[in-house]
């Protein structure tokens, strides 16, 4: 769906996006500085049997995320740049039979700024893909059991994180080196976020927007969903 007019849907916000609910960006410390020109490219991991809400969901957000301030031609105004990497070429079946064919491997990916994992399955070839582009990028964000994948590759030790209620237990038990967090929607840790499940990885990725562009443009991206945004934690 083609974004049309950013001013109009921005009108819509004091009814749409109650301010109380979007914190502010933070301290510098939590910014994520942008590119002045070109994409910011968005790397979402799958594979066979991966969750697909905790991919689509994030996915969505930042195909929806446009600052109009960045250019004259639509392109530049939509910010993110969007691709898939999987172990291999083939395509692969995701929850409820959802077919995709990846756009690349982990052979021959571009390098991202922003790395999204869901609850999926990994293999050796994926965890060192994340170990060598983890530390190239902006950012490394889990969704779901998307975490246990971060743990694997050795990115959350000694770090904060959280993952599905249900499995949450199971984090802790795998992983004692991991500061696991009960009860909340996501956890921020310097280059990497976990958020807890499903929709939460949605809240995750707008709060993703919010680090790079500012709290207005994460409420104008959460208004043209309609989505009612959680708030932080």
């Amino acid at each position: 769906m083609e974004r049309r007019s950013f001013l109009s849907l921005a009108s819509l916000l004091p009814l749409a996006m109650p301010v109380a609910l979007v914190p502010d960006v933070g301290p510098a410390s939590t910014r994520l500085a942008p590119p002045e020109k070109g994409p910011i490219d968005v790397a979402f991991l799958i594979s066979e049997g991966a969750t697909v809400i905790d991919f689509t969901g994030p996915w969505e957000v930042f195909q929806d995320t446009m600052v109009a301030a960045r250019g004259a031609a639509h392109a530049d105004q939509m910010p993110f740049r969007l691709f898939t990497v999987a172990d291999g070429p083939d395509t692969v079946r995701a929850t409820g039979g959802l077919r995709l064919t990846p756009d690349y491997t982990v052979d021959n990916a571009p390098t991202p700024r922003v790395i999204v994992v869901p609850a999926m399955k990994t293999s050796p070839r994926v965890l060192d893909w994340l170990r060598q582009a983890s530390p190239k990028a902006d950012l490394t964000m889990s969704v779901c059991t998307g975490a246990f994948q971060l743990a694997r590759a050795g990115l959350l030790k000694g770090r904060p994180a959280t993952t599905h209620h249900d499995y949450i237990d199971a984090l802790a038990r795998e992983f004692p080196d991991v500061q696991v967090q009960r009860g909340r929607r996501f956890v921020e840790s310097g280059p990497f976020a976990t958020a807890a499940g499903l929709t939460s990885g949605i809240d995750l990725a707008l709060r993703v927007v919010e680090r790079y562009f500012g709290t207005d443009v994460a409420a104008t991206t959460a208004a043209f969903m309609e989505y009612d945004r959680r708030k932080l934690g």
